[in-house]
């Protein structure tokens, strides 16, 4: 199964329940539809509608990381951040990282590959996932992410990304990477 809204019900969450819930907890958002997007070079590739980096547009990419003890995190960065898994490691006080495989993936952030995103912690946190956003990102004016699928983007300030944050209680940390 790929990553798009067709196959939306066999996630623990559907995004369409996610949206659903962002607007009945008073979030203002911006949704854009477009082809699945599978990786930060196809994002590029898909940019009308979106605020430009330079204009404020926060366009992430998401690390989901495991340590030897398998703890989980994800990590999400800007998408053009050059980083490691050595120095994300080391920003995140954690041991050796490794992706997490696609089958981890869905039982611990209840998406698929392609898809991964930060709302992802209203799954995420029940299995005690670690989320570390990169600091910059609170420079945005608005940040782009899924909504657990990967042919729809949303757009939340950091505000409001904190707010959904909080309401779905996830343990998050703004770090310097």
């Amino acid at each position: 199964m790929d990553a798009s809204s067709r196959y939306q019900d066999s996630l623990p969450v559907t995004s369409d329940r996610l949206l659903a819930q962002l607007k009945a907890d008073g979030f203002v958002f911006e949704r854009l539809d477009h082809a699945p997007l599978r990786t930060v070079e196809e994002s590029k590739n898909v940019r009308d509608g979106f605020l430009s980096a330079d204009e404020g547009g926060g366009h992430i990419k998401n690390l989901f990381l495991r340590d030897r003890k398998k703890n989980n995190y994800l990590v999400v960065l800007p998408e053009d951040r050059d980083i490691t898994l050595t120095a994300v490691a080391a920003g995140i006080g954690a041991g050796r990282l490794s992706f997490g495989s696609a089958e981890r993936l869905l039982e611990f952030l209840g998406v698929r590959p392609g898809a991964v995103t930060p709302l992802a912690m209203i799954t995420g946190v029940a299995h005690g996932v670690g989320l570390f956003l990169d600091r910059s990102l609170t420079n945005a004016r608005l940040i782009y992410m899924h909504p657990l699928v990967n042919d729809r983007t949303i757009a939340l300030t950091p505000v409001d990304l904190e707010r959904f944050l909080k309401t779905v209680r996830a343990d998050y940390h703004w770090i310097d990477f």
